[in-house]
């Protein structure tokens, strides 16, 4: 796929209302994504002004102020376990060390480790498990 292609499909995503294309090539894939407008994405109660239900799983003690947040660094499907049917990397409450794993991303057969960036307990979680994931999504946040 030749780069006036590409420029031409990030045009049509840009004129468009769709927020994701994928196409496939050959053995290459391109994905263009970008972020709706904010207006056109509300839900009925964020429009009425009530809060949906947060994605993340939040301790009792969370001190907001002092969380450092562990955001997905690709997109991909989260695993929060390393294998089917075993125990999560880690679970609210637990403490971790700097550069232990606490999830696996999945993206295109290949397995991407998110280690922790600093030592710390973990405040929230994120309820995903097998779903997917975009760039910059909150996974959890340490305290």
């Amino acid at each position: 796929m030749d780069l006036s292609k590409i420029k031409t499909l990030i045009d049509f995503v840009g004129r468009s209302k769709i927020t994701e294309l994928r196409v496939t090539e050959k053995d290459l894939m391109v994905r263009i994504f970008r972020t709706p407008d904010v207006e056109s994405t509300l839900t009925p109660s964020e429009a009425a002004g009530t809060s949906p239900e947060p994605p993340l799983e939040t301790s009792s003690e969370t001190a907001k102020t002092s969380a450092f947040p562990v955001k997905a660094p690709t997109f991909g499907i989260l695993h929060r376990a390393p294998a089917p049917g075993q125990e999560p990397f880690v679970k609210i409450g637990d403490t971790v060390e700097e550069g232990q794993t606490l999830f696996i991303i999945e993206a295109m057969k290949v397995l991407n480790k998110v280690a922790a960036p600093r030592a710390g307990r973990i405040a929230q979680l994120t309820k995903i498990d097998g779903g997917e994931v975009e760039t910059g999504d909150m996974l959890a946040e340490i305290a």
